[in-house]
């Protein structure tokens, strides 16, 4: 029994109680445990973030994806959960406590972490809230967390495994540093910004008495950094640069501190910028860290003369002068830094080479620097410019991880789509760096490495205390790294037991120092943890397996009760299939959906964490999508004020719409502009499906008991059924290529044009006053139209979940719910010969109407037709479907034969075999010819008069170069609309002979 539709469509009340309903009833997972595996999982989002306009593209192509598979009857599992965002996290937390007058280090370390999970408990994970707006049909009962319990033991098993591999370790590199959260960061996390600046000359005085070939007794170096200068080691200039090639190898003496440097040679130097003479100083330039290790420097060699919030500390070498100790680098709240400082006694002891300009007056001023631009990195939080830092860290050996992943790609053990992007996938993994993985915070994983005393010796004195144990100062602490604490004092109970004499015993302590304490013969020795946490892309790249329960063969737990840190009291079960774990039957997962701007800061990372820990790639195919833009191409950004509210967009035209237009935008990674009226548009679009619905039930026509195809007569229900079958195949194609742009347009046009434009017109006689109900025609339409309008929510549902579960259940009652429905399967022979008959009908009604529309004949009114030369199609259906052509074409009667003498228009029918069937329809008594002509050629001289205009000045390089993009936008819309206004007009003077 049907359910009365309302007749206005509310998105609002729909979306709250149909997802509600899935939720609650496991609609997300239906147990399939014989049923082939289709498993992906989200990009997990910031615990602290909320959904924006890319996350709605993300997650609508994803859903997209699990709804199809679904109905097509895999065991389709969507894996979600939120990252606990390190860095993103702990700031928030810590600006709620600034605002009660309170900071974090007011706090043990332990009670700080308590806090920001009780702030997770209370305020975290909105994002997820906000995603069940969207209609997305993750598997909330297994909802992950990146802290959860079962998460944190994959993470430290994959950390521990990668340093007894030697593929984690400790090294002394550059990093991005942000001296306001006190944190390296990762180049994701940094964005260039451009601000004004300066370019100051120097002059570094050659040592020895050493001179140029020109006499002078200097090297000029330029810099937009002078405050560095304090830390430089070296000079480079390039080894083809022949005003320097004496000078190579011989030293400069460093202005203000004295210190002695070589000049090396090295390509890094642009002979064509400044004076071709570069200053190095590799402990605050990524650049010059690569030149001074060229240049024979070891990085523990490197001079830092900044400390962690990027004031200035005394160097290695002691040359620093003192008034420089403590100053911030930069100009800060009204106070000169160290680079004012740095200029001011430059110039003071005249080795600053001042800028000259000229003034329009001819007029010489002098500068003490040179204005620029200056592209500077900035940390996308913290707010403040980046230091490259000299830093210890722990870092990923990156390269022998990436060896697997090229490999998977180039032999298509994975699919990259589109396959554009693997040419930039190869260039940056070939050229990887070593993956620094430490950061310094409170929040995340911490790194489960202890510190100890090494080498210990064994030493024999001649005072009373006999025999001790001594630290040999110039050597480096011993790391001890294991999974948990009882772990880590085995190891170093081991180690140190096998460097001590017999007759002493050992025990290991974990303190908050290194340390050890001798009593007699026992030695208690203290280690200390680091303090660091890891990167959350380490944890996050463990993603695809660590979800489904590795590395137990058990399944994950749920995330961890409000507070409480690393707490669960439930399992979910996770039904094994076959003799599979779940863990065996969901990884390697189907496919990864993800933005092309985290191809190396996740795809690429969980590729190699794939491979080293289980073995294989973590999926055989990732699609790569594009941007969503501002309207006018720009990315979008709160400084520009263009940034779309998705969820503002589904308050205003529901999620089936949104969902819609970023399925049909999405063209194989190309950006989305973003549109509002294409959003409104299939909006409206849901609308006609929903009227089209109210039609069916108000002609009796309900649900179908049958996913094949029912037996079918009459031309346009057979019709109708091809269609369906061409609509489901051209969706298939489209699906298995990814071209989700391509499977939105042919439900679209199915939906819209075939069947609620054509069939449901087509329809209409058999269902009107006087016709009998219980006939064969409308016993037969009623269930074709009822079978065919099912299948349409079947095909829409991935695309538009919400409208399309409600109507499935206004048809009718219902053994399931639509989301678990059957994917269509027509299995059924239509007749071409009627197939054929309807398609020509359309073709020669919509060329009618068309033509109609031209000369401005009234869409009513009733005209005769003339067929001179009428092929077998058009005889057997002008013969047989003159009512329909009446009624549609407004054309009666039709006579095969010749026309009279005088005004008429001629429109084609084109038959399925690609002949085409010409009608003349006479004109007089119909429209004024003459005056028409008149009209139209009026219309055509001025169209063709701006089309000319309009490419002429299109054809312009100076204004396509320097006009607005806006206006040149406008002016080729313009173009193409005039140049089609030509085309039409010609073709309607055409039709009046």
């Amino acid at each position: 029994m049907t359910s009365e539709l309302s007749t206005t469509f509310d998105p609002a009340e729909i979306e709250a109680r149909w997802y509600r309903h899935w939720e609650e009833t496991g609609g997300f997972r239906p147990e399939r445990p014989d049923a082939e595996a289709f498993t992906i999982v989200n990009p997990p989002p910031n615990v602290t973030g909320s959904l924006h306009i890319g996350h709605a593209l993300d997650n609508t192509l994803q859903d997209v994806v699990i709804r199809y598979e679904r109905l097509r009857g895999k065991d389709a599992l969507w894996v979600v959960g939120t990252d606990h965002a390190g860095i993103a996290t702990q700031m928030v937390v810590e600006r709620q406590l600034e605002e009660k007058q309170d900071k974090r280090t007011n706090y043990s370390r332990e009670e700080f972490v308590d806090k920001v999970w009780a702030w997770k408990a209370e305020s975290g994970g909105k994002i997820t809230h906000q995603l069940r707006r969207l209609g997305c049909s993750m598997d909330w009962s297994r909802e992950q967390f990146t802290m959860d319990p079962h998460f944190t033991k994959a993470v430290l098993r994959t950390f521990v495994d990668l340093y007894n591999d030697g593929l984690i370790y400790r090294d002394k590199r550059l990093v991005n540093w942000d001296p306001k959260l006190k944190t390296a960061i990762s180049d994701l996390e940094v964005e260039q910004q451009t601000i004004p600046g300066s370019f100051w000359h120097f002059k570094y005085p050659l040592a020895d008495g050493v001179t140029l070939d020109s006499g002078q007794d200097y090297i000029e170096v330029a810099t937009t950094r002078p405050e560095t200068m304090l830390a430089d080691m070296a000079v480079a200039v390039h080894p083809s640069d022949e005003r320097y090639k004496s000078v190579v190898g011989k030293h400069v003496i460093l202005p203000l501190t004295g210190r002695r440097i070589p000049i090396v040679a090295d390509e890094h130097a642009d002979p064509e910028l400044g004076s071709g003479a570069v200053k190095i100083t590799p402990g605050h330039d990524f650049n010059d860290f690569e030149v001074g290790k060229r240049a024979g420097f070891a990085p523990a060699e490197m001079l830092n003369m900044l400390d962690g919030d990027a004031n200035v500390c005394q160097t290695a070498d002691g040359l620093v002068p003192e008034e420089f100790i403590g100053l911030h680098r930069f100009k800060r709240d009204g106070v000169d830094g160290a680079r004012e400082l740095v200029v001011q006694r430059l110039k003071e002891q005249e080795y600053l080479i001042p800028h000259v300009v000229r003034t329009k007056h001819d007029e010489v001023q002098m500068l003490d620097a040179e204005p620029r631009q200056i592209a500077t990195p900035f940390g996308d939080r913290g707010g403040v410019a980046i230091e490259p830092w000299l830093t210890d860290q722990w870092y990923v050996d990156a390269a022998k991880l990436a060896e697997k992943p090229i490999k998977d790609v180039r032999d298509g053990t994975i699919e990259i789509v589109p396959k554009s992007w693997e040419k930039t996938f190869f260039n940056w993994m070939e050229n990887i760096q070593p993956w620094c993985v430490s950061r310094q915070l409170w929040w995340g994983h911490r790194i489960p490495a202890w510190f100890g005393f090494s080498p210990l010796v064994f030493e024999t004195q001649d005072d009373s205390e006999g025999s001790m144990w001594k630290r040999l100062a110039d050597e480096p602490e011993e790391v001890f790294v294991a999974e948990s604490e009882d772990g880590v004092i085995l190891k170093a109970t081991e180690f140190y037991r096998n460097h001590c004499p017999p007759q002493f015993t050992v025990d290991v302590e974990l303190r908050d120092a290194v340390g050890h304490k001798r009593n007699g013969d026992h030695f208690t020795i203290y280690l200390k943890r680091d303090p660091d946490v890891l990167d959350t892309w380490f944890s996050s790249a463990l993603w695809p397996f660590a979800t489904l329960g590795w590395p137990d063969a058990s399944p994950p737990v749920t995330p961890a009760k409000a507070g409480v840190s690393g707490d669960s009291t439930h399992t979910p079960e996770m039904p094994a299939s076959a003799g599979m774990t779940y863990l065996e039957k969901h990884f390697p997962n189907s496919l990864l959906i993800s933005g092309f701007d985290i191809l190396f800061f996740w795809d690429a990372r969980m590729m190699m964490m794939g491979q080293y820990n289980m073995g294989e790639a973590p999926w055989p195919r990732l699609y790569l999508h594009g941007l969503v833009r501002a309207a006018d191409g720009s990315k979008m950004s709160k400084s520009k004020g263009n940034v779309v509210d998705p969820l503002g967009l589904i308050d205003q035209f529901g999620a089936d719409a949104l969902r819609f237009f970023m399925a049909a935008m999405e063209s194989q990674g190309r950006d989305i502009k973003m549109d509002e009226k294409r959003v409104e548009g299939y909006r409206n679009f849901a609308t006609k499906l929903w009227n089209a619905t109210r039609f069916c039930q108000s002609n009796g026509i309900g649900r179908s008991t049958t996913i094949k195809a029912p037996t079918a007569r009459l031309a346009a229900n057979q019709w109708i059924i091809g269609e369906v079958q061409t609509c489901v195949e051209e969706l298939d194609r489209a699906m298995a290529d990814l071209r989700f742009d391509a499977a939105a347009n042919a439900i679209y046009q199915f939906t819209w044009s075939k069947f609620c434009d054509w069939y449901l017109e087509l329809i209409k006689p058999v269902f009107a006053e006087g016709a009998d109900p219980e006939a064969m025609p409308a016993v037969e339409t009623r269930a074709v139209a009822g079978w065919a309008l099912d299948q349409i929510l079947v095909m829409l549902h991935p695309f538009m979940p919400f409208i399309t579960e409600e109507l499935w259940h206004a048809q009718g009652e219902r053994q399931y719910d639509l989301i678990v429905a059957s994917w269509p399967n027509p299995r059924a022979a239509v007749s071409k010969d009627a197939t054929d008959a309807i398609d020509w009908v359309i073709d020669l009604t919509t060329n009618v109407r068309s033509a109609r529309n031209e000369l401005g004949i009234p869409p009513g009114a009733k005209l005769a037709a003339y067929v001179p030369h009428a092929s077998d199609l058009a005889a057997s259906t002008i013969a047989r479907s003159s009512a329909a052509i009446e009624r549609l074409a407004r054309l009666t009667p039709v006579t095969i034969g010749e026309a009279p003498a005088g005004p008429a228009m001629q429109v084609t029918a084109q038959s399925g075999s690609g002949a085409g069937d010409v009608f003349v329809i006479p004109l007089a008594g119909i429209i004024d010819v003459e005056a028409e002509k008149s009209r139209l050629e009026k219309a055509l001289a001025a169209s063709d008069k701006e089309a000319k205009s309009l490419g002429g000045r299109l054809s312009n390089p100076n204004f396509v170069e320097r006009a607005k993009p806006e206006a040149v936008d406008k002016a080729k819309a313009d173009f193409a609309h005039h140049t089609a206004e030509v085309e039409r007009l010609k073709a309607a003077l055409e039709r009046l002979g």
